[in-house]
């Protein structure tokens, strides 16, 4: 009747909680969206910018040929036409799993009947004693802090680069283009041997020499500190002084915040084959170690790939509107514009699997091989080769 105090509606409005509000968090989104999700969406992310892809910040920001506005992942549009609620500038701290909510660092609590969590990686720091004064290069403060330092040296200015591997190589390739000169520290015998084997790096170790840049392996940094107007990087053997420092050394998952949640964290957030983390919370993009299976067998496995953000996005969409009965499966790829060359791969072998040459030859800087285990095919490189690299995807979907 009229006057009377209406009762608690008997319905539950759907809400999605997105954590990480990158790629994987914004490409859910979206995909939410285009699956036909009516309900709530709220995205919380650390960062205050709006959302921007990372790969361009090492290549085109960097160079300086692209402006912030140029890695936006979604206009002003699609902001709209996505209709969430974003949380910007106010990092998750803590996830009660059983109440599916969300506590931010300004003590916000916010509540879903699912839960997303994309918060993805963060650079990896080492213990220099100029460890706040050195550069990286993973978010967009880090690219705008790099760029006005870089601006501020005369050319030809030395910049060390700590690590070899893509993002080292990336950033000493994008230095050298605005004619600065980088020397690329590695501490392995060769780059990219941990990641891509002995064979397929060896291949490679000459790239960096043929664009200009020096390499100096097998040199094991022991401190980074003030000198001068500059540093002074240290080795057991010698000692290098540069105008400025990058380190690029890989990435560390961001999942400290979940450490009180009974979540399963070993190395990131592991998931099962559906990229559940636990009922009605599932884990997405770089933060996420989930199944991957090649060559008959299993690995739990935290894949950094642009490419598998968007894959598990897409996948967990269709999973919170409809549901899913079909395990998460993908052919993992990636790409890296280093040293004038493009390097690509399909599938994710493992550096102990065999090498064949297919086509071309490293000397002619065009080839394609296959790596092996088991006489299965695990994984396709290509360099400055993406025809046939991309007409052998077939090879591994069928694996």
């Amino acid at each position: 009747m009229a006057g009377d105090v209406c009762p608690l509606a008997s319905y539950i409005v759907e809400r999605v909680v997105i954590v990480g509000a990158s790629l994987a968090g914004v490409r859910t989104a979206s995909a939410l969206r285009r699956e036909g999700f009516t309900g709530n969406i709220t995205l919380i992310g650390d960062e205050p910018h709006r959302p921007y892809d990372r790969p361009p910040l090492s290549k085109q920001v960097l160079q300086g040929k692209w402006g912030d506005d140029k890695t936006l992942l979604l206009t002003v549009e699609q902001t709209e036409e996505l209709n969430a609620e974003w949380i910007l500038g106010d990092a998750a701290q803590h996830l009660d799993v059983a109440s599916r909510s969300v506590h931010t660092a300004s003590g916000r609590e916010v509540k879903g009947t699912s839960i997303v969590i994309a918060t993805g990686t963060r650079a990896r720091r080492l213990p220099f004693s100029a460890d706040n004064d050195v550069f990286a290069m993973r978010t967009l403060d880090d690219a705008r802090r790099l760029v006005a330092a870089c601006d501020a040296l005369p050319a030809h200015a030395t910049v060390a680069v700590i690590g070899g591997g893509f993002i080292g190589a990336e950033v000493a390739t994008a230095l050298h283009a605005r004619e600065l000169r980088p020397i690329v520290i590695e501490a392995q015998v060769r780059p990219l041997q941990g990641i891509l084997g002995d064979v397929v790096a060896t291949w490679l170790e000459g790239l960096p020499e043929a664009a200009g840049i020096e390499l100096r392996v097998q040199q094991q940094v022991n401190d980074v500190v003030r000198h001068k107007n500059g540093f002074l990087i240290t080795t057991p053997h010698d000692a290098l002084e540069a105008d400025l420092v990058v380190v690029g050394v890989g990435a560390v998952p961001n999942i400290e915040w979940l450490h009180d949640s009974g979540l399963n964290l070993q190395r990131g957030l592991v998931v099962d084959e559906f990229l559940e983390a636990a009922p009605g919370v599932w884990g997405a993009g770089d933060v996420a170690v989930f199944p991957y299976h090649s060559a008959g067998e299993s690995d739990f496995v935290r894949i950094e790939h642009w490419q598998i953000a968007n894959d598990h996005a897409s996948y967990v969409a269709r999973s919170i509107v409809a549901g899913s009965d079909q395990p998460f499966r993908t052919v993992p790829y990636f790409w890296s514009d280093q040293y004038g060359k493009k390097i690509q791969m399909l599938g994710h072998p493992r550096p102990s699997d065999e090498v064949e040459l297919v086509s071309g030859s490293p000397h002619e800087g065009k080839w394609l091989a296959h790596y092996r285990r088991h006489g299965a095919v695990t994984g396709v490189v290509a360099l400055n080769n993406a025809r046939e690299l991309m007409l052998s995807r077939p090879l591994l979907e069928s694996v």
